[in-house]
């Protein structure tokens, strides 16, 4: 997908949470267990995109933008989620991670890193997650930013 501003942008996120809300809501209808967070690894230059795609599905899910910064140097932020259609699919802690700073997997089990992915209360955005290596779960959703120009960016769902 292709966004040309940070309206594109906001819009993306927004269909992008309502899919994965769909998808949970089904998979409670039909008795699926929910096995853990839901991870999104976002990855991409600086300035390519993550953390206004992140302001922007956190804003759709009831955080104030303004809460959402990158959290570069505290590295994790958690935010409590008040959209009811998102609680109702189980979801009820936004968790915004930035592993810039981080060189290993192992530093982030420093932040509780396995109970946080096993809660499937947690939707988790993760910024720079080839930073994290194997600690990255496998069924990760990944999502790639790339800066075409200065208003333009591909965003690929993968």
């Amino acid at each position: 997908m292709t966004s040309k501003s940070l309206i594109d942008t906001k819009a993306i996120a927004e269909n992008f949470i309502k899919e994965l809300i769909s998808s949970r809501l089904g998979d409670l209808k039909v008795g699926a267990r929910n096995e853990g967070a839901i991870v999104v690894a976002l990855s991409g230059d600086l300035g390519s995109g993550k953390t206004t795609f992140t302001k922007s599905c956190a804003a759709f899910l009831g955080v104030s933008s303004e809460q959402v910064t990158s959290p570069t140097f505290v590295i994790q932020k958690s935010f409590p989620i008040t959209l009811d259609e998102a609680r109702a699919a189980g979801f009820e802690k936004l968790i915004h991670i930035d592993a810039y700073r981080l060189e290993k997997a192992d530093e982030i089990e420093r932040l509780h890193w396995r109970d946080t992915i096993a809660d499937s209360a947690n939707l988790i955005l993760i910024e720079w997650p080839e930073n994290i290596g194997e600690a990255l779960p496998k069924t990760a959703k990944r999502i790639s930013f790339t800066t075409i120009d200065e208003n333009t960016r591909e965003i690929v769902f993968n």
